[in-house]
């Protein structure tokens, strides 16, 4: 496992729950604007620029590993970039902002509904419902994606 510029956690960071992310060239952009340390966390070797300010963190083939390592470090300063719901309630109530690969928040007031919505077609799923997947991922969602980092990270500079 290596470790990345932002390790340990304090401070403005971005942490990215990185295996099946759209957005990670969005988010390096963003990040090097904002001079942010980022951390790429996945299961295996991802390419990542050669920057100081980027990091990866390898944490091997156990069954949420990566998700761990994030939510261990998350916390005030930290913006996490993830769709996996059950992490985004981990990071938030570590005190971490929380986005999806659109651009949507995850929030306090809105994650409880998140989690009963993946419950439910979780159970419509094991019942042998068919159901679609996710909407395909668009360039709406990218750009949305890109001006709520930049937003994210402007909100946690003026309170810190």
């Amino acid at each position: 496992m290596s470790e990345s510029p932002a390790e340990p956690g304090t401070g403005l960071r971005i942490l990215v729950d990185a295996d099946a992310c759209p957005v990670k060239d969005e988010v390096y952009k963003v990040a090097l604007r904002h001079r942010v340390p980022v951390t790429i966390v996945s299961n295996s070797p991802i390419r990542v620029p050669p920057h100081a300010l980027i990091g990866r963190v390898v944490v091997g083939e156990a069954f949420d590993a990566a998700d761990d390592w994030i939510a261990a470090r998350a916390g005030a300063g930290a913006i996490v970039v993830t769709a996996d719901i059950l992490l985004a309630d981990r990071c938030l109530k570590a005190g971490a902002a929380v986005l999806g690969p659109t651009g949507r928040p995850f929030t306090p007031g809105s994650i409880g509904g998140a989690i009963a919505t993946r419950a439910i077609m979780a159970d419509l799923r094991a019942g042998g419902e068919q159901l679609g997947g996710p909407a395909p991922f668009t360039r709406a969602d990218r750009s949305r994606f890109l001006q709520a980092l930049d937003a994210a990270l402007v909100r946690l500079a003026r309170r810190a």
